[in-house]
């Protein structure tokens, strides 16, 4: 019934991340408008892929990594890497937009320097985790 949530979570995460890039490249080139509505775009496919991601996990529960050796050792510190930081994303997000929403751009600017490169990272390692959980193959 649910089967299929895990690849809608990597095509959410790998949105995001396109998303975000193109968030920046925006900024960079000060088309703000542009900017903005990438960044509260990445923040919706955020939001719909922890709503898919928590309903997955609460009725299937935990998936097994099923590698031996060296991958799996690689898999848990990516793993790791990616949930210790997918758990401060949310906070950071959340002060980047309000200080975006309250027109603080200094302030802004200066967390979003931050806020950006640990976005991308958890998206993208979402994207490699599922894959690695999902469709690579071990003899």
């Amino acid at each position: 019934m649910i089967h299929w949530l895990p690849l809608v979570d990597a095509v959410l995460n790998a949105t995001s991340a396109v998303l975000l890039l193109c968030g920046f490249y925006f900024i960079r080139r000060k088309n703000i408008p542009a900017h903005r509505a990438c960044m509260l775009a990445a923040v919706g496919t955020s939001v719909a892929f922890l709503i898919c991601y928590l309903t997955y996990h609460y009725v299937h529960g935990v998936t097994r990594f099923p590698g031996h050796g060296a991958v799996r050792a690689f898999y848990l510190s990516l793993l790791g890497s990616h949930t210790v930081l997918a758990a401060l994303i949310g906070p950071l997000v959340l002060t980047t937009l309000y200080r975006a929403w309250r027109q603080s751009f200094d302030r802004h600017r200066t967390i979003a320097r931050w806020t950006l490169p640990v976005w991308i990272y958890v998206s993208i390692t979402g994207v490699v985790v599922y894959w690695m959980l999902y469709h690579m193959r071990f003899s």
